[in-house]
Formats: C-alpha cells, sequence, structure tokens
C-alpha cells in the first residue's frame, strides 16, 4: 500500500459514550500524514473524549480507529503498543512528576521503552529539551520554573521517542498570549523538524487560525461532527451558524441581531 497517501489517522462511524449514553457518535474524518489537524467545538462537546479514544484510553461503543489503515481496537495488545509507541501525548496540565527533575521526567519514556544506556539517555535528553528551548535546565523540579517552562519539559517528554504522531489536550490552556504564541511556533517547528502529523485539543482562535490546517468541528446537541476541513476556509465558506458563531466568538451571531 502506498504510505505517502493513506492517511495517518482515519476514523469510521465513530461512536463514543459512557453507561450506553453516547457522547459522541456518526464521526468519520482522516488526518493525513503532516495534517496539524484541529479538534475543535465549545465546551462539552466531547473533544477529550474523543481524544481518549484516538490514543487508546477509551474504547468506543462502536466504529473504527485506524492507524497506517490499522484498526486500533481490532488487533491484539501487543500490536495496539507498537503503533502507541508510536505517540507522544501532552496533557493538559503536563503530568510531570513533581518528584523528579526535569531532566528525569523528559528521561522517563526512555528508561522505560528503551535499552539505551545512562549516558546516551543523557544526551537525548539534553536534545530534547534544547529543542524545546530549555537547554541546561535538567536539574530544575518543576516546581522551580514557570508554567510555560513546564509545557515545554511535558513536550520535551512527548517527542522523546521521536513519535510519528503527537497528540495536544488544550496546550495553551493557563498561557498568556506571548506564551501561547511562542507553544505554537515551536508545534510547528517540531512538526517540520520531526516529521510529525499533530493532532491537538483546542478551543484558543489564535491557534486554530495560527497552526492549523485540518479540523473537525463538533457539536454539543447533535453529539456529532458538523464540519471538518481548514478552519480559514470554515471561517470563510460555512453556512453553519454555530460554526460561525465559534469561529467568530459571538460576533457571527451579534450582525445577525443588528441586521
Amino acid at each position: 500500500m502506498d504510505t505517502t497517501t493513506q492517511p495517518v489517522i482515519e476514523v469510521q462511524g465513530l461512536e463514543v459514550g459512557y453507561d450506553d449514553s453516547p457522547v459522541l457518535k456518526d464521526l468519520n474524518f482522516k488526518v493525513n500524514k503532516g495534517d496539524i489537524f484541529i479538534v475543535m467545538g465549545v465546551s462539552g462537546c466531547g473533544k477529550s473524549t474523543l481524544l481518549k479514544a484516538m490514543i487508546g484510553l477509551k474504547k468506543p461503543t462502536s466504529g473504527k480507529v485506524l492507524f497506517y489503515a490499522k484498526s486500533f481496537w481490532e488487533i491484539d495488545e501487543d500490536e495496539q503498543q507498537n503503533i502507541m509507541r508510536r505517540f507522544g501525548v501532552l496533557y493538559q496540565e503536563g503530568a510531570l512528576w513533581s518528584s523528579m527533575t526535569v531532566g528525569e521526567n523528559v528521561a522517563l519514556p526512555l528508561q522505560l521503552y528503551t535499552k539505551l544506556s545512562p549516558q546516551q539517555i543523557q544526551e537525548i535528553v539534553a536534545l530534547k529539551l534544547s529543542l524545546v528551548g530549555l537547554e541546561g535546565q535538567e536539574d530544575f523540579f518543576p516546581s522551580g520554573i514557570s508554567g510555560g517552562m513546564c509545557k515545554r519539559v511535558s513536550l520535551a517528554r512527548a517527542i522523546a521517542l521521536d513519535p510519528q504522531i503527537i497528540f495536544f489536550d488544550e496546550p495553551s490552556a493557563g498561557l498568556d498570549p506571548i506564551n501561547a504564541r511562542k507553544l505554537d511556533d515551536l508545534i510547528l517547528e517540531l512538526r517540520d523538524g520531526l516529521g510529525a502529523t499533530v493532532v491537538i485539543v483546542t478551543h484558543e482562535l489564535a491557534s486554530i487560525f495560527a497552526i492549523g490546517n485540518n479540523s473537525v468541528f463538533l457539536d454539543e446537541v447533535s453529539k456529532t461532527m458538523i464540519a471538518a476541513g481548514n478552519p480559514k476556509d470554515l471561517l470563510a465558506n460555512s453556512q453553519d451558524p454555530r460554526v460561525l458563531e465559534f469561529l467568530t466568538r459571538g460576533q457571527f451571531k451579534n450582525e445577525q441581531k443588528s441586521q
């Protein structure tokens, strides 16, 4: 199969829920190699639930999530683990171990999943920290650095194993606009430098328009996707008031009232 045209991720007829109550249903979309793919929608629409299904933490009620044409929930556990080792995940709160130094946090996946020597791990840790602008910060503890720096440490850990796919859950949460923009720039650099595909759960318009080239829009009422494509194209061409209201932060609704 030609992997140059094959989607990296394909979601087919996906339904996800809790206690037989669907949170999301009828999801169908593709994420292509090199995409910065945005999962967007208002709070409570199921963005984080979809992310959990995509990274292997939440089994769907029905439907498929395919990685490189392999249906994740239909393969054996060893194959699932092989696919998950291609992932890097940056959680909303960073999820750093407070009792570990910056260097130890970044080193952890290398210690768990490789047979590299301590010296080799130390060199890779230094490289990953330099990629996120934290060269020489190995000996600090998370409590001794800023929130923006903690995000960068989490990102360094997420890319420690040179992932092919990087998932972000609200990466700009808690950051001021300047640091949020720096993180956006860093995501672009890492996508290009690593040749990775990026999936981002976010509601931050600045990030959505600055770095997203593909997206899916989730609707809390219908519990499904109501739009997909480049966010800039959706803003220019969508006829759905729910999409336009989100992408204009209510300006679309205000304009309708004034007409």
